[in-house]
């Protein structure tokens, strides 16, 4: 779990922190987001980042932290043990196939992928969300994950493993996010699964129920929801609008 804060030299708010438990798929435009934030309010941030399975812990049992950013459906489980106050989608995350430059395999689709002679990395289901959902898209597209399994040379416990895969040239093809497929742009291509075969997954802003700082969660909702916020989200190549 990497723990990072941002915030300036001492101010009239410096006693005044909001701690964000973001998922490892984040990072990059919630840093942002946080460092646009604190300029405008002066407000610090702890900002915890690992994979959303790793933050339930904190949430359920020890009950700390004021936002949580991930995707579906780790906010059904938190609202489940009745820890979410109030929640926004402020975006969403396709599945893709990433591939090396200029895709020399030919892989096309998801049913590619059944093909013999590639070296695939996939997400451990068990460790990651993009994991899971890739078994999902497997299974709602008839593939059998034996077939798969044997070209498997990496299980991943994060999608941001995959990525560096794939700028590491150690395997074929990876399934990851769309975000992510765009941040490693430079040293792989992008492969659309078909809407009709694919699953997308929501990016969620929660306001945990126990938030000591109601008041500052709601208004760093509303600067995220905002326009200049959803700017930052494109930026960083998440979509903002449903993809389907």
């Amino acid at each position: 779990m990497l723990v990072v804060g941002c915030g300036k030299d001492k101010t009239e708010g410096e006693d005044k922190e909001l701690v964000v438990l973001c998922g490892s798929s984040f990072p990059n435009p919630m840093g942002e987001l946080c460092s646009q934030f604190t300029e405008q309010t002066r407000i610090k941030f702890a900002t915890m980042v690992a994979v959303s399975e790793n933050h339930l812990p904190l949430i359920k049992t020890a009950r700390k932290g004021d936002i949580f950013v991930t995707h579906d459906p780790y906010l059904d489980y938190i609202r489940d043990v009745n820890c979410l106050l109030d929640y926004v989608h402020v975006g969403y995350v396709s599945p893709v196939l990433a591939v090396q430059p200029g895709n020399p395999k030919g892989v096309r689709s998801i049913q590619d992928l059944t093909r013999p002679g590639l070296k695939l990395g996939m997400g451990d289901p068990d460790a990651c969300a993009i994991g899971r959902t890739s078994r999902q898209i497997l299974a709602k597209n008839n593939i059998a994950w034996e077939k798969i399994k044997k070209h498997v040379a990496y299980l991943s416990l994060t999608v941001n493993e995959l990525g560096m895969q794939i700028q590491a040239k150690s395997l074929d093809a990876v399934i990851v996010w769309d975000a992510m497929a765009r941040y490693y742009g430079e040293y792989g291509d992008e492969v659309p699964i078909a809407p009709e075969k694919n699953l997308v997954s929501t990016v969620d802003i929660g306001v945990l129920k126990f938030t000591i700082n109601r008041e500052l969660a709601e208004k760093f909702v509303d600067f995220i929801t905002s326009e200049r916020g959803q700017e930052v989200f494109k930026k960083h190549n998440y979509s903002t609008k449903d993809p389907e």
